[in-house]
């Protein structure tokens, strides 16, 4: 089993495309969540807890609770090794959900700097050691940043595009 430094959440539900639940992790990642492959894997048949999923007006009832996908009106029974009974409705571990799940590329690639950062690094005429020796960084850090491999922090970013690169940081939110 792979290990996390942070067990995955799920932190907001971004749409539902027929089978598909596209959703924001808690590390920032976007994810598809493709429940007709899941139910291939899992051979999901009538009876089991998720098999009304099938139905995917019974998906699409989706609530995002404690930080993972759960379906409140899918209740059943469960009983506990010491025999107490209790009602219970149907909710997916998170980790299997995150482990199950493509990453949403569309959605990430809106966020990575790496690109960006790389083309006017290459517009300025620098080289990455160039650019890490005017804005007090590495060569190592630059390559990794430009290839998306690594986060930055607002701080670092600020430098490198006004130090190292002579040029105006601005941040919009639309």
């Amino acid at each position: 089993m792979k290990k996390y430094r942070r067990i995955p959440r799920i932190i907001k539900i971004n749409k539902i495309n027929k089978y598909e639940i596209h959703c924001a992790f808690n590390n920032g990642e976007y994810r598809i969540i493709d429940f007709e492959k899941l139910f291939k894997k899992w051979g999901t048949k009538k009876g089991s807890s998720e098999y009304p999923l099938k139905d995917v007006q019974n998906l699409k009832k989706v609530k995002l609770i404690s930080g993972t996908l759960a379906w409140p009106h899918i209740k059943f029974e469960t009983i506990e090794i010491e025999g107490v009974k209790f009602d219970s409705y149907l909710d997916l571990d998170p980790i299997v959900l995150y482990e199950n799940s493509v990453a949403d590329t569309k959605m990430n690639k809106r966020y990575e700097i790496g690109h960006f950062l790389k083309s006017e690094r290459i517009k300025a005429g620098l080289t990455q050691s160039e650019l890490a020796y005017r804005s007090g960084t590495t060569k190592n850090y630059i390559s990794r940043i430009e290839n998306n491999k690594s986060d930055i922090e607002l701080q670092t970013l600020r430098k490198i595009i006004e130090i190292g690169l002579d040029k105006k940081l601005q941040i919009s939110v639309n």
